[in-house]
């Protein structure tokens, strides 16, 4: 799957196993498109939602599902300058704007819930050191913070006691998002954050119970899925994982073992959802072949998601011949925001624009709801649709 052929020609023909609607967690989905989850920074030091992310979503809500961007679930779990959390009463009322901008549209939103674990800094926690399952730096770039990029840091191993208290911020983060009115949540356990790190070899060392066996490295997870489906029904519960990626210096020789062990086991849930990145466009950790979604079919007999890297042509591929059942989008949605339209009418896509204006860390317009949908572009040129 190619990100170049997706900036530059979004795949060929137009859609069809893309635009039909299916159901999850007992509600339709006007069509398989979802809004992958991107950090873009717009919450500014509060991280609280606001009116300009209310905006960037709805414009987005082509998409049958959205994702929001990875929200804090505690203070703890905060690790990106102008991320927006969901750890206060304040910054759950915050999020209701953005949901009913979406419920507006017709589409529906899910909440993504983050710990940034390791991938943290202490400057995020007043000079206390990021946690993780054991106290194991992430080697290569440092991490962005309000004084610029700095060196990571080797983390403090959490204690075990400590863990229950980590649940406890996931469930009371599903709660306020339930109060926002959100239609469900996805738990990220991806890309090295905190539930990722326990998950995988390469980053969790404990030898108590959540950590050396596969069941045991499954517990965190787990247990946080057990809480926040006390809150949403399980139906209403998604889980994402990304056996391939290396971002955040990830990548267990045990991979392909760890990640149908883990889907096994939230089969049993009856999940919304589960959200494979299976695509290599963010870099692939070469520890052997890499997973794809009909590896999960036998495991997961629910609904499976693929991500990374996909255009219009590989999206309707992989719909048509079962190996997913929604496809989530991120990159391409970033100067397309009528992204589905697009699909629907054959219309060509803008291209990815420059990484610098991805994140801003500021409440900024700029590079983020300023893309004009093709029939504004065809309007301000003189054209027609």
């Amino acid at each position: 799957m190619s990100e170049a052929r997706t900036e530059a020609e979004g795949g060929a023909g137009r859609a069809e196993e893309l635009l039909k609607p299916v159901e999850i967690g007992g509600q339709t989905l006007k069509n398989r498109a979802v809004l992958a989850p991107l950090t873009r920074a717009r919450a500014g030091e509060s991280r609280l939602a606001n009116s300009l992310m209310a905006e960037y979503y709805a414009q987005r809500a082509g998409a049958g599902l959205l994702i929001s961007e990875a929200t804090t679930v505690s203070a703890q779990g905060d690790g990106w300058v102008g991320s927006p959390g969901i750890y206060t009463d304040a910054q759950g009322e915050a999020w209701k704007q953005v949901v009913d901008a979406v419920h507006a549209q017709g589409s529906l939103i899910y909440l993504q819930l983050w710990h940034t674990g390791r991938a943290s800094h202490s400057s995020f926690h007043g000079g206390e050191l990021p946690v993780a399952p054991s106290a194991i730096k992430i080697e290569g770039e440092g991490v962005q913070t309000v004084a610029g990029k700095q060196p990571h840091e080797t983390p403090r191993a959490l204690e075990t006691e400590e863990l229950a208290g980590v649940v406890a911020d996931y469930a009371a983060a599903a709660r306020r998002a339930k109060e926002a009115g959100f239609d469900g949540v996805e738990v990220h356990a991806a890309n090295g954050y905190l539930l990722d790190e326990f998950l995988q070899s390469k980053t969790n060392h404990r030898s108590d119970a959540y950590g050396g066996s596969l069941e045991n490295r499954y517990r965190l997870l787990g247990e946080v899925v057990d809480a926040v489906s006390q809150v949403f029904p399980a139906e209403r519960v998604g889980v994402r994982l990304s056996p391939n990626g290396v971002f955040n210096d990830m990548g267990s020789p045990d991979f392909r073992e760890t990640a149908l062990y883990v889907a096994q086991r939230l089969d049993s849930y009856g999940l919304a959802y589960l959200h494979v990145v299976d695509g290599l466009a963010f870099g692939f950790h070469e520890l052997g072949q890499a997973m794809t979604l009909d590896e999960f079919r036998p495991v997961f007999s629910g609904t499976l998601m693929g991500n990374c890297g996909y255009d219009l042509a590989a999206a309707e591929e992989a719909l048509s011949a079962g190996r997913a059942d929604l496809i989530a989008f991120g990159r391409p949605f970033l100067a397309n925001p009528d992204l589905v339209e697009r699909f629907a009418e054959g219309w060509a896509l803008a291209p990815v624009p420059d990484p610098s204006t991805w994140y801003s860390g500021e409440v900024t317009a700029e590079g983020y709801t300023t893309y004009p949908a093709y029939r504004e572009s065809l309007a301000v040129a003189g054209g027609q649709a």
